[in-house]
């Protein structure tokens, strides 16, 4: 018999709660018959709502349930969370219902003595909905974690770098819905080809703000269905990661060694930036990774991309010299990609950023040997925070005189402001510039 919406819903959550399971692989695994896409938007928005403000439905439990939160056994505590967002988010669904459902799970799931509690405690909570929904906490750190469900040393940390008034922004555009974006395969199309074929099979479409290769789907329903994805036309990739390849801006016919690859979109990015002509070295520590870059290779119509495992913080003296860019697109928190996967929230810490920070500097210390003088360095990572960014350069730097980073003005034309673009480096926020959060910056070998 197949599972209802909210039987779904549960599967999900409970795989990513308490398996520690990532949001959008687990999501695909359970969408992946036709029945289940028919129902795929009711599945996500619940999924990623839950997930998104996880730290909220967890404060309402706490101010109306008379059993301490440790006790409440996990299967019943995600039926509530479910239950509470309905309540409180979900306009489409009567409270009743939202209600009556969540016993209907408290009775597959639970035990008898669960179901009572199910059904008191969130009727309970959709009676007294207005006072509970309103956050009165005096303290500013506090009330923005429990508010948009980050968790406070989050907050405190971007608080102390960027100002309260900038985070509780940060905040609340993590916690709203992204768009999906496309990178055109310039080697089959045009962005502007593109963009009127898939017009006419009923896509909305608009141009990407900064990079030149990226179009925005605003109903990205079955994309990867289509003939134009099926035969390389176009591969699924943020704005901000597109950035990358745009920024290098590496000639065709060029050596390219990108020493953490995976999944690979950067690689192929930037060999269809090389026309397709020269060389890209694409590493990753993971032979199941790298055959996702062959994959997407072969789809694409890129044959100048050679997968290799092998570890970053080694150094190959084989290459050593040979290459006239390198990305070092760093293993990082991912700070800059909540709004896509919501449970980075609850699964990183400030000891994470610090340990991450140490293997970052080390990965592009080691990657500065396969330039070339006069090559290129590239580094980047999709976090948001000084520690992992600039940090990391101001440091490789100082230490590193032979390199200089390079003015990044001309490489991407903008609206908005971006500062930071004649400082050889560019920060990408959600609540600025309507991508993900991410950091790219640029310099040169010069002897």
């Amino acid at each position: 018999m197949a599972k209802t919406e909210r039987e779904l819903v549960f599967s999900i959550l409970d795989n990513i709660y308490r398996k520690g399971s990532f949001s959008n692989i687990t999501l695909e695994k359970h969408l992946k018959d036709e029945e289940s896409k028919r129902k795929q938007n009711f599945i996500r928005e619940m999924v990623y709502g839950v997930l998104e403000n996880d730290i909220f439905l967890e404060h309402v439990i706490s101010k109306s349930s008379k059993i301490k939160m440790k006790k409440i056994h996990k299967p019943i505590l995600i039926i509530l969370k479910m239950g509470i967002y309905q309540i409180f988010f979900m306009d489409s669904v009567p409270s009743s219902a939202a209600v009556n459902e969540s016993v209907i799970l408290a009775k597959k799931y639970g035990n008898k003595g669960s179901i009572g509690y199910v059904n008191g405690m969130l009727r309970n909570i959709s009676r007294n909905k207005d006072e509970l929904k309103n956050i009165d906490i005096e303290d500013p750190i506090k009330r923005i974690s429990v508010k948009y469900s980050h968790p406070r040393w989050m907050v405190d940390k971007w608080t102390k770098e960027y100002g309260i008034d900038f985070t509780e922004d940060l905040c609340r555009s993590n916690n709203e819905k992204p768009n999906l974006n496309i990178t055109v395969n310039t080697l089959k199309t045009s962005r502007e080809d593109l963009k009127n074929r898939l017009k006419k099979s009923g896509f909305k479409t608009r141009e990407s703000r900064y990079s030149v290769d990226s179009l925005i789907i605003e109903n990205p329903f079955k994309i990867s269905d289509i003939k134009e994805f099926k035969s390389g036309e176009f591969t699924i990739q943020d704005e901000s990661s597109a950035l990358v390849a745009q920024i290098m801006n590496p000639e065709p016919g060029s050596t390219v060694i990108d020493v953490c690859s995976a999944p690979g979109g950067k690689s192929v990015h930037i060999a269809q930036k090389m026309e397709n002509k020269g060389r890209v070295i694409s590493r990753d520590i993971y032979e199941h990774k790298l055959s996702l870059i062959r994959s997407n290779s072969q789809r694409l119509g890129i044959d100048i991309i050679e997968t290799e495992i092998y570890d970053a913080i080694e150094i190959d003296g084989s290459l050593v010299n040979t290459a006239d860019y390198v990305l070092v697109d760093a293993p990082c928190s991912g700070l800059g990609l909540i709004r896509r996967k919501p449970e980075i929230k609850a699964n990183k810490s400030q000891e994470d950023i610090e340990s991450l920070s140490d293997l970052q500097f080390r990965i592009l210390n080691n990657a500065k040997n396969y330039l070339k003088i006069g090559g290129v360095l590239i580094y980047s990572t999709c976090t948001i925070g000084k520690r992992e960014n600039v940090d990391i350069i101001d440091k490789f730097l100082k230490e590193n005189t032979d390199f200089s980073k390079l003015d990044l003005s001309g490489y991407i034309k903008s609206e908005v402001e971006i500062p930071s673009l004649q400082e050889g480096y560019i920060e990408l926020y959600p609540n600025i510039h309507g991508t993900d959060g991410f950091f790219i910056a640029k310099m040169k070998k010069t002897r």
